[in-house]
Order: C-alpha cells, then sequence, then structure tokens
C-alpha cells in the first residue's frame, strides 16, 4: 500500500545549503530552458500560471521571460524565496515569489490556469494534500504538470545526467551521490504515483516515464 503522507527527513533548503543549491543549479541553465519548452508546450498563452517548489526561481524567471504568463512562485523556503525574488529583480522580470506551504496554499480556489512542479514532488510531506490543494486552486480546465525523479532510474541515467552538469569534481561526486542513493528512496515510480492521484478528484492524467523521470500530466 502507498502512504499518503510522509516526513521530510532530509536537510532543510535554508541558509548555506540554499545557497550552495542555487549556486550550483545556476551553472547549467539548460535544463530550465528546456523545462521552460515543456510548459510553453502545455500551458497557453495569458495563462495564470503556478510554479510550486520554485527553489531559487529559476524556471519561472524564465517562464515570466517569454512574456506570455503571469507568474506566481510559492516556496516553503524563506531562503530561496528571497533568492528567487533577488534574481528575478536582476533579470528584470516580475514573478510573485511567495512563502507558503503547498499542502495548505494562500491562494484562493480556482486561481491559476496552469500549474507546474519540477523536481519537488517527492520531498513534499503530504503527497495527497499536495495534488488537493493543487486541483482546489486549478480553474475547471486548468492542467498540472509535474516533472520528478523516478524511484527507478538506473545508475547509467544518473551518470550521463551528471556528465551533463558544469561541476567541478568534489561537486560532481556529491551529485552523484545524492542522486543514486538519497532522492531515490523518496521518489516514486509510475505505480505508486498513480496510486496517490487514485487519493484525489484528479480523474484525468498520463504518467510517461523518461529515463530519469515522470513526467505527469492533470487536468481539472
Amino acid at each position: 500500500m502507498t502512504r499518503t503522507d510522509k516526513g521530510y527527513k532530509g536537510i532543510g533548503m535554508e541558509g548555506t545549503i540554499a545557497r550552495w543549491y542555487a549556486n550550483n543549479t545556476g551553472k547549467d541553465l539548460s535544463r530550465f530552458a528546456e523545462q521552460t519548452r515543456a510548459v510553453v508546450a502545455r500551458a497557453p498563452a495569458g495563462a495564470d500560471l503556478l510554479e510550486v517548489a520554485p527553489g531559487p526561481g529559476y524556471l519561472a524567471i524564465e517562464l515570466a521571460r517569454t512574456g506570455d504568463y503571469t507568474v506566481t512562485g510559492l516556496d516553503v523556503s524563506t531562503s530561496f524565496v528571497q533568492i528567487a525574488r533577488r534574481k528575478a529583480a536582476e533579470a528584470g522580470v516580475q514573478v510573485d515569489f511567495r512563502h507558503g506551504n503547498v499542502s495548505a496554499m494562500p491562494f484562493e480556489d480556482a486561481s491559476f490556469d496552469f500549474i507546474v512542479c519540477c523536481a519537488a514532488f517527492k520531498n513534499f510531506s503530504d503527497p495527497v494534500g499536495a495534488l488537493r490543494e493543487m486541483h482546489r486552486v486549478l480553474r475547471p480546465g486548468g492542467r498540472a504538470y509535474i516533472n520528478d525523479l523516478r524511484r527507478d532510474l538506473s545508475k547509467e541515467a544518473v551518470d550521463a545526467d551528471v556528465a551533463r552538469m558544469r561541476l567541478d569534481p568534489v561537486n560532481r561526486a556529491i551529485t552523484r551521490y545524492i542522486l543514486r542513493s538519497v532522492l531515490p528512496r523518496r521518489a516514486y515510480d509510475k505505480r505508486q504515483f498513480t496510486a496517490i492521484i487514485s487519493h484525489t478528484d484528479f480523474r484525468t492524467f498520463d504518467i510517461h516515464e523518461e529515463p530519469m523521470s515522470l513526467e505527469i500530466e492533470l487536468r481539472k
């Protein structure tokens, strides 16, 4: 039976850890360009768009650069919110980064047309609650797109992904270890994610398996 809640046992993404993460992920922005293309292919122009757990804000900023969306970001880390706001100001784009929990979002019902969540869902302590809240804040016909690490990824997929990152030897070794041994323990496979969705009001969805990740699309 798939658990519908779990405690977060990782390192809190605040302070030094948040800055380390922001600096290292910022060394290879190509993945955010790819994510932007994935969102643009799915989200209609003019949409009110919410990124859940944007971290340092790289994807939200790229989406705002397109000029096609009104972008909001919600993150549980105060450090990430501060970092993301600063980076948006430096980029000269408008993104409304807010502090909050995905399982209890500070938004009215039916506030957004599209929700995106990349590389974060596995860390949510209440995954069912997170999906229920996504459903609540979506407008009728709205969509959610989730892309996250798959639990059953291979070592070869990890090595190929790390090789594309511009990391020094120490950070490359740390990142490879985290992707191989730490993060998959919290991630889901296709069967497990399907079970989580079954506890929500989402009835139309698709789950696609990539070498490193699951791509989940849900419609309200």
